[in-house]
């Protein structure tokens, strides 16, 4: 039996069915692990990291598989190298064992490197995970101890249903992620996005997968998300001079949302929107499951060192930037700092009000810089654009405010669709102020000015606060009344007390 071919095993062969080749007899001879891939598995899963975990149990199963079958399963130890792939490369070169694996690099290099190899070809097959799925399915969420559930519909109009009445078990759970952790290193377009402790990101194809356990969370789980829709800006119905706005004006945009609204959908149609108008488009994704044509280059932000994004963005320059789910103050400053570099921004923001994206912003930035980093946010609602917001600044007395030494930098939040203003930002002693213009009536004081200049000659004239602004209303017999010189205490009252008056004849008829 000492005279049988010796089989080492690499941390991909272990990962890829190779129990499933043993008992095929695909690998006829004595099989091996390297001590450093073992010391590897125990250091990771003490570590708490899912990797480390799911490696020793497919260690259990080759061990039981090679004892039902009398195949003698070694650890074998060497010269160790920096990594264990090298280490098993290094022990086969001396010895000559026979490397296993199922990774396309380690092959090529074995294969340039003179050491015999046995390759396992990629039998990429479906798995449990993906049975779960129908055309109408948003995602599926798997936990210890529940039924398994999928979210069913499309953004803002799902439902929760239960896929079977049976109890997932921590066994059931670990099976669906060793099968997920196989088939990643099998498929094209699938990675690990990030793992930490207790917590692992994937991307299988068109699947994001986010994998907890505990102490982070109370259990294992599982949480899978597919996109179900792919729009184009065209499916959106948004009204011309919208688009305008998108295709010539707009380069701070925010995408706003709750949780499940269809943000990163529009976010991803807007991509589209702006590669096909000629202009070259980056985005920052963590981890990336937008499904963009090749012209667009995604960049993870897991993968990425700190700032490294910062300098790759700023040297290849793109017209517009977009940033998907941003979330800590590092995001923000990033957004900022290529925004003010003169970048086109899109940055996609958790939000219940379009005015809490803007919020957001307020303690990360100066107020006098916010309408040159954000100067339209998109509120997106059930899957649909909802609310569009304009940012722009001002000089001026806030809305409300009564004395004439209060005039100001104010931030005007405008709709759109209206072009009225629906809040004012400004700072009031040291605090930032988001105040709402709508209810909120003008300065009595400066009614009561107007209202003297006017009322002298126009004693039926009446003096109203309308989104900011002050509005005499003459009646009709009096219009011949108004003249040069009430024109200019009116403009002198604007000048000094930085608010607009506009005078208009009474809508009401002449008695």
């Amino acid at each position: 039996m000492s005279s049988a071919k010796l089989y080492l095993i690499d941390p991909s062969a272990l990962l890829s069915g190779v129990s499933e080749r043993i008992e095929e007899g695909s690998l006829n001879g004595r099989i091996a692990i390297h001590e450093a891939h073992l010391v590897d598995i125990e250091e990771r899963r003490n570590a708490g990291k899912i990797s480390g975990i799911v490696e020793a149990e497919e260690l259990e199963k080759l061990k039981e598989v090679t004892e039902r079958m009398l195949i003698p399963l070694e650890v074998v130890s060497g010269e160790r190298g920096k990594t264990v792939n090298e280490s098993v490369r290094k022990y086969c070169a001396s010895t000559g064992a026979i490397l296993v694996t199922a990774d396309e690099i380690q092959r090529s290099i074995a294969e340039i490197s003179g050491i015999n190899y046995f390759y396992i070809e990629n039998r990429s097959k479906s798995i449990s995970l993906e049975s779960m799925f129908d055309e109408n399915t948003m995602s599926v969420h798997l936990k210890e101890g529940t039924t398994p559930k999928a979210k069913k519909g499309k953004p803002g109009s799902w439902e929760f249903k239960e896929l079977s009445n049976k109890v997932l078990s921590s066994t059931d759970i670990r099976r669906v992620v060793s099968e997920i952790l196989r088939e990643v290193r099998l498929r094209s377009d699938s990675f690990i996005e990030s793992e930490r402790k207790g917590s692992m990101i994937i991307q299988l194809q068109n699947y994001r997968i986010v994998i907890t356990r505990a102490p982070l969370s109370d259990g294992w789980e599982v949480t899978v998300t597919r996109p179900v829709a792919r729009k184009k800006l065209e499916d959106y119905n948004l009204p011309e001079e919208v688009k305008e706005r998108l295709a010539l004006r707009a380069e701070g945009i925010i995408v706003a949302g709750s949780p499940g609204m269809g943000k990163t959908t529009f976010a991803q149609a807007l991509s589209e929107f702006y590669s096909l108008r000629g202009k070259i488009v980056k985005t920052i994704e963590s981890p990336r499951d937008m499904h963009l044509p090749p012209e667009i280059t995604q960049y993870s932000k897991s993968y990425a060192e700190l700032g490294e994004l910062h300098d790759i963005l700023l040297l290849s320059r793109p017209d517009y930037t977009v940033f998907d789910e941003m979330r800590n103050d590092e995001d923000f400053r990033l957004y900022v700092d290529l925004r003010l570099a003169g970048i086109g921004m899109v940055g996609v923001v958790h939000a219940t009000t379009p005015i809490d994206a803007i919020h957001r912003f307020l303690n990360r930035a100066d107020l006098g810089t916010i309408p040159n980093i954000v100067d339209t946010v998109i509120f997106i609602k059930n899957g649909n654009v909802d609310r569009i917001y304009t940012l722009e600044m001002k000089v001026k007395m806030p809305t409300g405010l009564k004395e004439s030494d209060l005039t100001r930098p104010v931030v005007e939040v405008k709709d759109f669709m209206t072009n009225k203003v629906e809040y004012e930002i400004y700072v009031f002693g040291e605090q930032t102020m988001i105040i709402p213009v709508k209810g909120v009536k003008a300065s009595n004081a400066l009614e009561d000015k107007v209202m003297k200049v006017v009322s002298k000659y126009m004693p039926e004239a009446q003096v109203r606060s309308e989104n900011g602004e002050l509005i005499v209303e003459i009646p009709r017999k009096e219009v011949s009344r108004y003249n040069k010189r009430i024109a200019s205490q009116l403009h002198k009252i604007e000048r000094r007390n930085g608010v607009k008056i506009r005078v208009r004849m009474s809508e009401e008829s002449e008695e």
